[in-house]
């Protein structure tokens, strides 16, 4: 019998979550007790319709070393549930396919929706008295998983979002004789770490972005426009930050207030068009030149500001997860335990992905300020780490050279 490890990605993709699977399929390949590396094509859907690809060629045609520096998700994602019920068909269907293909070792590269996949995948194979070990590799630019210090995707998406926002401001300013507004809506539904990094775009003091609002503080129309007053005595054009998810004190998304939020397959709204809103308000209530600007997917694809040591970290997290899965460990998602600030000393750990599932990480409530409207420097040390370097990318006639799966039809 073989012993074949299957890997697969899911959900909203990263800059650097093919990163973390170079790490499962390289560590995989070279790992002598993994007889061969299959990569689900669009995840735990994709499997079940027998959808899946060979590994092994993709080292040997070096088409592996451009998948690490890839934006998207290789082998393709999906949002597909995994039912409450263990008892529900779909189970021993998929663990039927997992003997059929000998597989020893359950890869999933993903976010919190993915890390109930893996927890229901581990628990249903308790039940059962499967020996295949499950891992979860986190991936998610919302930063938002519990027991790990952060995720990988969020470094890249930060300096993102830091860097387009300085640009922005510094666009902002080139007209400085009348007042205007200019709102960035940055995603993030409850938890704002991304919209916090916005704060690392401050070249100096009391620069732009002036106002930054998380969805861990309640958003109050009024103060917000008072805010704008106060700060147009200062300064003629101002850049203010808001996260998609941003709600007032009973909870109604800002969002709501212009128009129905639909839902996703998971239940959760999909949140847009806070930023037009903003627009719009400000606009009628204080005749001033606005306007918003959303960032929507750049924030997750850009490959041209992924932090170099995102990339690292990503790759160090799928293989860590492969050596811990060869001695033993299943039901377990790799986690990054933060040993020192300065200088920054990083090292991946382990947690039971059943505490972690179905579990959201906000911002601590401490580091946000000025009644909701700033971020302190503990959040600035904490993320500045995550953002440095960047990785070298293969180019041709001026453009990256990215790796590309050709879809199935």
């Amino acid at each position: 019998m073989n012993h074949n490890l299957l890997v697969g990605q899911s959900g909203g993709p990263t800059a650097v979550i093919n990163g973390s699977l170079y790490g499962v399929v390289s560590e995989g390949l070279a790992n002598p007790e993994i007889d061969n590396v299959i990569g689900m094509i669009n995840g735990i859907e994709g499997f079940l319709a027998d959808h899946t690809i060979d590994m092994a060629p993709l080292k040997e045609n070096g088409e592996l070393e451009r998948i690490r520096t890839t934006p998207g998700s290789y082998l393709g994602s999906c949002r597909y549930k995994l039912p409450e019920n263990l008892s529900d068909p779909v189970y021993p269907e998929l663990f039927q396919k997992f003997t059929e293909k000998e597989i020893s070792y359950f890869f999933y590269i993903g976010g919190n929706d993915s890390m109930d996949t893996v927890s229901k995948l581990s628990r249903y194979a308790a039940t059962v008295g499967s020996d295949i070990r499950i891992i979860g590799v986190p991936k998610t630019i919302d930063n938002d998983l519990v027991l790990t210090d952060h995720t990988p995707g969020y470094g890249s998406a930060a300096k993102y979002v830091a860097s387009t926002v300085r640009e922005i401001a510094i666009d902002a300013s080139v007209y400085d004789n009348k007042p205007s507004v200019t709102i960035v809506e940055i995603m993030g539904r409850h938890a704002g770490w991304l919209t916090a990094a916005s704060v690392l775009a401050r070249k100096f003091e009391q620069d732009n972005p002036v106002l930054i609002y998380l969805p861990e503080a309640d958003f109050d129309q009024k103060s917000f426009l008072a805010s704008l007053e106060e700060c147009f005595k200062t300064k003629n054009n101002l850049i203010v930050c808001v996260s998609e998810g941003i709600h007032d004190k009973d909870g109604t998304f800002i969002c709501e207030y212009a128009a129905s939020a639909g839902v996703d397959a998971f239940g959760h709204k999909m949140l847009t068009g806070c930023g037009k809103y903003l627009e719009n308000l400000v606009r009628d209530r204080l005749g001033v030149k606005v306007r918003s600007v959303e960032l929507n997917v750049n924030q997750r694809c850009s490959a041209f500001l992924q932090s170099e040591t995102d990339a690292l970290e990503a790759a160090q997290a799928g293989a860590f997860g492969v050596t811990s899965a060869i001695s033993g460990e299943t039901g377990k998602m790799v986690s990054f335990v933060r040993k020192s600030d300065k200088p920054y000393v990083m090292e991946c750990g382990l947690e039971d992905v059943n505490l972690i599932c179905n579990q959201e990480k906000t911002v601590p409530v401490e580091w946000i300020t000025k009644d909701g409207t700033d971020i302190a420097q503990a959040f600035i040390d904490y993320a500045l780490p995550l953002i440095q370097g960047s990785p070298k990318l293969p180019m041709k006639d001026g453009l990256a050279v990215y790796a590309y799966r050709k879809p199935e039809k």
